[in-house]
């Protein structure tokens, strides 16, 4: 049996999760549900994690599942982002996404008075 959350492994006879209570599955039925590097692909990189969070949002919004890969080194005081912030897909999702991507970047935005 498996935490699909936190994807801890237990023996026969534990139905949740002692640490996050969640209801576990079989292995079997968890197997395939694993992120694989190979099945992803970046599809925009920024240095502004707002900016990023909001494409994913809109990714969210089309169904488009998405991942943010930051390299921000926490233990450091922030002093102005530096590193790059990556959104990544799915491979299969990557043309759509990017051309949602490339919409709202292209769209002129609204002026905030």
């Amino acid at each position: 049996m498996i935490c699909p959350k936190c994807e801890c492994e237990y023996v026969e006879g534990i139905q949740n999760c002692p640490d996050c209570d969640t209801e576990l599955i079989p292995v079997e039925q968890f197997e395939g549900k694993l992120l694989h590097p190979s099945d992803w692909v970046i599809v925009y990189s920024s240095a502004d994690v707002i900016e990023t969070e909001m494409l994913k949002a809109n990714l969210l919004g089309a169904a488009i599942e998405s991942i943010i890969l930051s390299q921000r080194d926490r233990s450091i005081p922030y002093l102005g982002e530096v590193s790059p912030i990556k959104l990544m897909v799915k491979k299969r999702d990557a043309e759509s996404a990017m051309q949602i991507i490339n919409d709202i970047n292209d769209s002129p935005g609204e002026d905030v008075e």
